[in-house]
């Protein structure tokens, strides 16, 4: 096909499949055949060549009404790294992402995404433990590591080392194939060890020796995250504390980590980011309390001076 009649959807599905398919995971990948569709469904038949700022301006504002800000900013990345490579193959002679205005509508009142150590230790307490593997037992394991939901469900019997007391994480269930399987995990960093604490230890100790050796503990029927938000909403109703997600539970570990004087880095490796940016982007309105906290004592210590 000659380079003027090319539509930019078309470029851009052909840029994907060269690209990314094999190259990012799965879930990555399903984000940028839906910013294709997302194109195709704004401008069908713009073509790539005449992709000037204005048409490209005019891509981001039509999806800036219907999504937030941070989606459209997501949208952008993905375009402009396809824009960016066909502006160096020589497809258009002008980088039609330079100078864009990422716009978006007002975000959705967000649910609280942790709670405190109070409300924490009321939820723990309120969990029952009784047989194991239930969803209880996967609320409070998520609780004491900061495990990611998939991670939680790829563990198996011999990823919990209780001599060491430490959790390995180095594999995930795709909850959302109706098979289930074993996959990889998030990126690189996710790979990790965990630390835990020698009550949750003598805890899981008493549960999983008799469990079979290589098959996922709470996988062992097909789960959908939207039945363990369900139990978990049901515990924060009846305890009349802020209902959260399982991935609140992710952000109350992180928090109260946080809040407890442990270092960023420490946070970061501990959860699996690939670098403390994300945890610092994450948790910015925590550490921001903490510096307001920090300075009060730095004040104080010069005074005493």
């Amino acid at each position: 096909m000659r380079k003027k009649q090319i539509l930019l959807h078309d470029y851009f599905a052909q840029w994907i499949e060269v690209y990314k398919e094999g190259a990012v995971r799965e879930r990555t990948l399903d984000k940028y055949w839906l910013s294709h569709r997302h194109l195709q469904e704004i401008a069908p038949n713009l073509k790539l060549v005449d992709t000037t700022r204005l048409e490209y301006q005019q891509i981001l504002n039509t999806f800036a009404k219907t999504h937030e800000k941070a989606t459209v900013m997501d949208f952008h990345h993905q375009l402009k790294a396809m824009l960016l490579d066909a502006y160096d193959e020589g497809y258009i002679h002008k980088d039609p992402t330079r100078k864009i205005v990422v716009k978006g509508k007002e975000p959705s009142e967000k649910k609280a995404k942790y709670l405190n150590e109070f409300e924490l230790k009321l939820l723990l307490r309120h969990l029952d433990l009784s047989t194991f593997p239930n969803f209880d037992w996967m609320i409070l394991l998520i609780a004491k590591t900061g495990l990611r939901f998939s991670e939680a469900l790829g563990l198996t019997k011999e990823d919990i080392d209780l001599e060491q007391q430490t959790i390995n994480v180095d594999k995930t269930w795709d909850y959302k194939s109706y098979t289930g399987s074993f996959k990889q995990t998030k990126n690189v960093s996710s790979v990790r060890k965990v630390p835990i604490d020698w009550k949750l230890a003598m805890q899981l100790n008493q549960v999983i020796q008799d469990l079979p050796n290589g098959e996922p503990i709470f996988a062992q029927k097909r789960v959908f995250n939207s039945t363990v938000n369900n139990f978990l909403k049901k515990h924060c109703e009846e305890l009349n504390i802020p209902v959260i997600s399982v991935h609140g539970l992710r952000h109350t570990h992180a928090s109260l980590l946080l809040f407890a004087g442990v270092s960023i880095a420490s946070v970061a490796k501990r959860l699996g980011h690939a670098d403390m940016t994300t945890t610092q982007q994450t948790y910015l309105h925590i550490i921001q309390e903490l510096e307001n906290k920090d300075n009060t004592k730095i004040m104080q210590h010069l005074a005493a001076l």
